[in-house]
Order: structure tokens, then sequence, then C-alpha cells
């Protein structure tokens, strides 16, 4: 499990418009050893498959009714 110190948050429900560059500015910005915590008001379907392509896993969970918490590590 990440410890504080490794893991980021982005919580896309502060951002106006699509998030999608600001999801892909923080994974480049992960590096080896960390992990983004993205929060999101829905789940992100169809990020999992931009994720797979660039070479991330991901773990998702609903944590509210609504706000899904995506883990996301370098695979």
């Amino acid at each position: 499990m990440a410890t504080e110190s490794t893991e980021r948050t982005l919580d896309v429900r502060e951002i106006d418009g699509p998030p999608f560059d600001d999801i892909v500015a923080a994974l480049e910005e992960l590096e080896t050893g960390q992990r983004l915590r993205l929060i999101a008001p829905f789940e992100p379907e169809p990020l999992y498959e931009v994720l797979d392509d660039r070479g991330f896993t991901h773990e998702s969970e609903e944590r509210e009714s609504g706000v899904w918490y995506v883990y996301i590590e370098r695979a």
C-alpha cells in the first residue's frame, strides 16, 4: 500500500470543463513508485482503456453515492 508521500491526489470535481488533459498531465508527472488517487463524480470508464494503453494499472471503488476513487500506478 502506498504511503502518503508516494500518493498524489487529483480531484476532478474541482476542474471546470473536461478533466482529461489534467488527468494525462498528472499521469505524466507520476514517478516510479508513486500512485495517483483520482476522485471523480462518476466512474470514469472511458479512462480505463487509455490507462491500459499507456501502461498503467488501476483499481476503482465507489466511496460515496456517485463519488469514485481510482488508484492509478505504472504497470
